[in-house]
């Protein structure tokens, strides 16, 4: 068949083909009623999906109003403006004003060591075969210039202690002479006049490293002993003046602090590496060196008039370290209190709790010997902010119901429906909702009933809520917490449980309503697609008759002009 014949009014001069449009459009309206029904099908099954988000909301606002503890907060503060006293007051902790007078603050116990636990500089006098970089002082030398009675005299690491000294005399040309005393291991600085040490430029540190610096007379010692010891050097080379022989022959030995055991060895361990091991342990004390005295202590973490307890053999580390039969105990003290003007009270800690002045809940720390007073109170605007998030959480639930399902009408009566104006379900979860607000809560015997009696209603002509009198519920979560508490977490008939109920079972219905509307688009697709499948055929036949006359006209055109052409009027 020619292709041509196929062209729309090519033979017939009819346009068959818009014809067969029109009629095809005409007959697909079912099909596109069916399409818009499922349009708002869709529209309304996300409507409910945003009422649901809205309900989710607020059965979390008013669910945290049953949380525990939420009407029982407290706060604790000082009447003493700038304290520096931290207090804090548990849930439940009793209200009231409590008169702290704090006599004596808690401290730590300890355990001195001995003093100049180090080896001295040098057996003898003689100190020549010391240099500077190695001696073992508590403070190590630096290189550079130091000044005696104006005079400068430059030292490197490399000089020996001796030639140092020898250098001060050289310097001062004789009116000052330096000498070591192995005896009492200080230096002294002898002159007929008095003695000037250092300068604002000097370099280097001998004379502080060697405790000099008592200028005014003639004679200059050294403040403390020199020789100290060595806290990065191992233990065995560490310059002790006492021998640590309690050891095996590996060089392992132990000693117990608190009752906690410290291990060591004195071939491979260093003091600092001991101090930190002392502290990092669970016998609960600090350990720590102190290079000027050259001597260790330990100090309990915790305060009180408590013990502190050391205990190794004979020879051990803890004698080197003077913290054995050399070392003291110095006792914490326990605080002393009194509550009110009360009998006085102790703690063996400076944080005050109810095992100390017997208010449950409440905790403060003291820092200093003076009276303050601690004021507990309900915590109310925590309390509060959480009510107005239930109340803007059921607004929003309110104001939606409204939106989603108003109808209206303009000034030429057309009348407009939202998508779920219909929807009878939705409108009664509104009237629910509203109703449980707006009831008492039976069998309480508190003050507290209804939202009314802590300054909440309706707003006037419309379904929201809104607080009417803010004083009036700080008020009842001030006086009447437990009352409050009880109208909205009673079980089954408080308002929190009330409230979620309604939720949930608003939301499993909006789940059914949801999954119907996707049974019945599914239904929907599979009459669209018959309607669709039937208007191809239709289609498909009327354009085969179409065609089928445009070839019948189309060979009548050809034969009438076959017959114009053998009967022409020119004939004879």
């Amino acid at each position: 068949m020619c292709a041509a014949i196929q062209l729309s009014g090519l033979a017939s001069g009819f346009d068959w083909k818009s014809f067969v449009d029109q009629m095809m459009a005409s007959a697909h309206t079912p099909a596109d009623r069916l399409a818009t029904e499922q349009a708002t099908n869709n529209q309304k099954a996300t409507a409910l999906s945003e009422f649901d988000v809205r309900l989710n909301t607020l059965s979390t606002a008013v669910g945290a109003l049953g949380t525990s503890g939420v009407f029982g907060q407290r706060t604790a503060t000082s009447g003493t403006v700038g304290s520096s006293w931290p207090a804090s007051a548990a849930s439940g902790s009793s209200v009231g004003s409590y008169k702290l007078a704090v006599s004596r603050l808690a401290t730590a116990a300890g355990r001195e060591g001995a003093v100049n636990i180090g080896s001295r500089l040098s057996a003898t006098a003689d100190v020549s075969a010391l240099t500077l970089a190695n001696l073992p002082t508590g403070t190590p030398i630096t290189a550079g210039t130091f000044s005696v009675n104006g005079a400068k005299i430059t030292v490197g690491l490399e000089d020996s202690l001796a030639s140092v000294l020898t250098a001060i005399g050289t310097a001062t040309g004789g009116a000052v002479t330096a000498a070591y005393d192995p005896a009492t291991d200080k230096i002294k600085l002898t002159s007929g006049s008095e003695v000037v040490l250092g300068a604002s430029n000097d370099t280097g540190n001998f004379l502080a490293a060697m405790k000099l610096g008592n200028n005014g007379t003639g004679t200059v010692t050294s403040s403390v002993a020199l020789g100290a010891v060595k806290t990065g050097a191992a233990l065995a080379s560490a310059n002790f003046a006492s021998a640590i022989t309690a050891v095996d022959g590996a060089g392992n030995g132990s000693f117990h602090v608190n009752g906690v055991a410290i291990d060591y060895n004195v071939n491979t361990d260093t003091l600092a590496g001991i101090v930190a091991r002392i502290n990092q342990s669970t016998a609960g004390v600090t350990a720590s060196y102190d290079s000027a005295s050259d001597r260790f202590t330990l100090l309990n973490r915790s305060t009180g008039d408590v013990g502190l307890g050391v205990s190794e053999g004979a020879g051990g580390l803890l004698e080197a370290l003077g913290l054995g039969s050399g070392g003291a105990l110095v006792r914490g003290t326990n605080a002393e209190f009194t509550v009110n003007d009360g009998a006085m009270r102790t703690s063996l800690s400076n944080t005050l709790d109810v095992s100390a002045h017997g208010i449950p809940g409440l905790s403060v720390t003291v820092t200093g010997e003076e009276t303050q007073t601690i004021d507990v109170a309900s915590d109310s605007a925590g309390t509060r902010v959480k009510i107005e998030s239930f109340l803007k959480a059921f607004n929003d639930v309110q104001s939606y119901i409204d939106a989603a399902t108003k109808v209206s009408s303009d000034s030429k009566g057309k009348v407009t429906s939202a998508i779920l104006s219909g929807n009878r379900e939705i409108q009664g979860w509104g009237d629910s909702l509203r109703a449980a607000a707006f009831a008492t809560v039976a069998g309480l015997t508190g003050t507290i009933s209804r939202l009314e009696s802590i300054g909440i209603d309706f707003k006037s002509g419309s379904s929201e809520l809104e607080l009417r009198d803010g004083a009036k519920l700080d008020a009842a979560l001030r006086s009447t917490p437990d009352d409050v508490e009880a109208f909205f977490t009673t079980a089954s008939s408080g308002l929190v449980d009330k409230v979620k109920n309604l939720v949930t079972t608003a939301v499993n219905q909006n789940a059914n309503q949801t999954r119907n509307y996707t049974k019945y688009n599914s239904a929907i697709d599979t009459q669209i697609a018959d309607i669709e499948r039937r208007l191809g055929q239709q289609r498909a036949i009327m354009e085969a008759a179409f065609i089928s006359m445009e070839t019948a006209q189309s060979n009548l055109k050809t034969q009438q002009a076959a017959l114009t052409r053998a009967f022409s009027t020119t004939s004879a």
